[in-house]
């Protein structure tokens, strides 16, 4: 917990005095003289107490006669309440309706009329995410959450923040070894439970795909999901029908859709025993959707897809088998645990929340498939 600066003790106690009817409008406060023997402090220590109530509008001073408390402290307390909304910093890689755009909207709505927040991306880029915690800071802001940078390495703004024990919270990802607040989806059991589910199906030769960021605790958690289901039955992981290349949903894409289409079409032609493709995310599924159709094969008749998360309106679009996260409890959660710590409390909380499956369209079991 936090303590107080001296003269912030001062300041507090004289305003609990005028707020409690000890000191009346219009009547003289302690001077600093008498401030400073009753608390033990500096006569500097009980002067700044006085000048910070007098510029907060909480007293008066007239020369050679003393302070007196404002015929209008109240209002005065009223403003620097609502001033003093904390000033929150929001960084996510990018956003868009399949993720990120409801924790946006949580974030809001659990901050609306007690703090300000501002909004930037970083596009998954370290050094952008660097500048952008170095502007935040510089503009004093009172706590920041943040979705890391598609690396490996946390920067070193984040180090300082640890270190500075500087109020922030982590989402969606982790960074191992580093004491600090974060919520996330818990990705080794939602990846467990896409799997699970496709072996109660009869799919075994499963294709995974992700996007090309394998450094990512997010990632890592998913893959160490599949291993575990594969664990669990007794069966043995193929890693040769994991395919790990996708660039085009990257926050900063480097590739085009057209040539991951491609490359899934060709990963799917040289794998020919695959029944199930387990995309990691929504854009990835919608990807290999289109791979399959290009190949003159049918979803699900002859590849069943599963993937995470979805747009909220997916009209006119396939209606995916997929696993949702709780966007708007990592929001919620992420903001309850910052103002704890812009509040004082520097208890390090870290949660990890379970997801949704919903069973859409994309599925079918490997029995049904061979019949019809």
């Amino acid at each position: 917990m936090q303590v107080k600066a001296l003269y912030e003790q001062v300041y507090s106690a004289i305003k609990k005095d005028i707020f409690s009817g000890k000191y009346k409008a219009g009547e003289r406060v302690p001077s600093e003289k008498e401030l400073s023997e009753h608390f033990k402090v500096s006569r500097i220590t009980s002067k700044k107490a006085l000048e910070s109530l007098e510029k907060d509008g909480i007293v008066y001073r007239q020369k050679g006669k003393g302070t007196f408390v404002s015929e209008n402290w109240e209002n005065a307390l009223l403003a620097k309440t609502k001033q003093k909304k904390p000033l929150i910093g929001l960084i996510l890689t990018n956003f868009d309706d399949t993720y990120g755009s409801k924790i946006i909207s949580s974030i809001e709505n659990a901050t609306s009329g007690t703090a300000f927040v501002i909004l930037k991306r970083s596009f998954g880029l370290p050094e952008k995410e660097e500048q952008i915690l170095k502007e935040l800071l510089s503009i004093a802001v009172d706590g920041i959450i943040i979705y890391p940078a598609q690396a490996e390495h946390y920067s070193s703004e984040i180090l300082k923040m640890v270190v500075d024990k500087f109020p922030f919270v982590l989402i969606d990802r982790s960074f191992k070894g580093v004491a600090a607040s974060s919520v996330s989806t818990d990705n080794v059991e939602a990846a467990k439970k896409g799997v699970e589910y496709l072996f109660e199906l009869g799919h075994k030769n499963i294709g995974i795909i992700s996007p090309n960021e394998m450094g990512t605790t997010t990632l890592q958690d998913r893959f160490r999901g599949i291993v575990e289901a594969y664990a669990e039955k007794e069966l043995i992981v193929n890693k040769n029908l994991w395919c790990t290349h996708i660039k085009s949903t990257l926050p900063e894409p480097k590739s085009t859709q057209e040539e991951d289409i491609k490359e899934i079409e060709s990963y799917i032609t040289n794998n020919s025993s695959l029944t199930a493709l387990f995309a990691f995310e929504y854009n990835i599924a919608r990807l290999a959707h289109q791979a399959v159709n290009n190949l003159g094969l049918h979803v699900p008749k002859d590849i069943s897809i599963i993937c995470f998360d979805e747009p909220a309106l997916n009209i006119g679009s396939w209606n995916f088998t997929r696993l949702v996260q709780n966007e708007e409890e990592i929001g919620e959660l992420a903001i309850k645990y910052l103002m704890d710590m812009i509040n004082g409390d520097d208890t390090i909380k870290q949660k990890k929340l379970s997801v949704s499956l919903i069973v859409g369209d994309s599925t079918d079991s490997v029995a049904e498939k061979v019949d019809k």
